[in-house]
């Protein structure tokens, strides 16, 4: 028996804010709410990370607006907007409060909800979090700029199309995300200050976003930790674009975050 077979499962969508919004429901506990990046699915994430968390926890997962099985809205999409989407689904779901942990642009997300809807978190991960746009090297601007579906991640690509209903969703998803990135504008100093529920910081060595970057947010946000893991963007909990033959379930930072998680403080 797999490994994701062993823990309770459910799944289904939710009408929210004019999305007929897709999640997954992992296990028994705690809510513990995982949101994908950019690009990506809820598998391609987290699909290695998921078994693990669910021993222990009630883990939801999401896709967000026109990722994966969830419909687009005709409209840009954005990080507040994301977090409003996420904060109706838990209300959906009779979730009053409950962890977070977003990686990459599911991070910014994850910094909007703390943001916009601190009632609803106990503590957020941010995993590869981008706050500002000096977080990145500026040759990520410039790539953002001429993006294009052929320059996609193949296996992000695959992943989409494993799953959606529709595989012409592909170039709406990737528009939306490339947009949003092209007019990314720094949250202000004073929301990330304004931020008290405890946050573990979470960045690869190797990864898009620089260490200098994880570090100043760590200064930023007064109740947080840091944590600096060798590896690749999102290598720490085994996205898809990381996964090489010798891949190790041990490898992940899974215990590391549990640990923060389960803490007192």
């Amino acid at each position: 028996m797999s490994e994701e077979n062993k823990v309770k499962f459910s799944s289904g969508y939710s009408d929210v804010n004019g999305l007929k919004m897709y999640y997954e429901i992992y296990g028994e506990g705690k809510p513990l709410v995982l949101i994908h990046g950019g690009g990506s699915t809820i598998q391609s994430n987290f699909e290695k990370a998921i078994p693990l968390f669910a021993k222990n926890r009630k883990v939801i997962a999401v896709e967000l607006q026109a990722h994966g099985r969830t419909n687009d809205r005709n409209k840009d999409s954005s990080f507040e907007q994301d977090a409003d989407d996420v904060a109706t689904l838990l209300n959906n779901l009779h979730i009053p409060k409950a962890d977070f942990f977003g990686f990459s642009n599911g991070a910014t997300t994850t910094l909007q909800i703390a943001i916009r809807h601190p009632e609803l978190a106990g503590k957020i991960v941010l995993g590869s979090a981008l706050a500002k746009r000096s977080g990145v090297p500026d040759w990520f601007w410039d790539f953002m700029k001429t993006a294009s579906l052929e320059n996609m991640p193949p296996q992000l690509q695959t992943a989409y199309k494993k799953v959606a209903p529709d595989s012409n969703g592909l170039q709406v998803m990737h528009d939306r995300d490339a947009k949003r990135m092209v007019h990314f504008k720094d949250i202000p100093d004073e929301q990330l200050a304004a931020i008290k529920v405890p946050a573990l910081i979470i960045n690869g060595d190797k990864d898009v976003i620089t260490i200098e970057h994880a570090m100043e947010l760590h200064k930023k946000i007064v109740n947080s930790e840091l944590a600096i893991i060798p590896g690749a963007h999102g290598e720490y909990i085994g996205e898809v674009t990381t996964i090489k033959a010798d891949f190790k379930e041990s490898e992940m930072a899974v215990p590391m975050i549990e640990k923060f998680l389960n803490s007192q403080k």
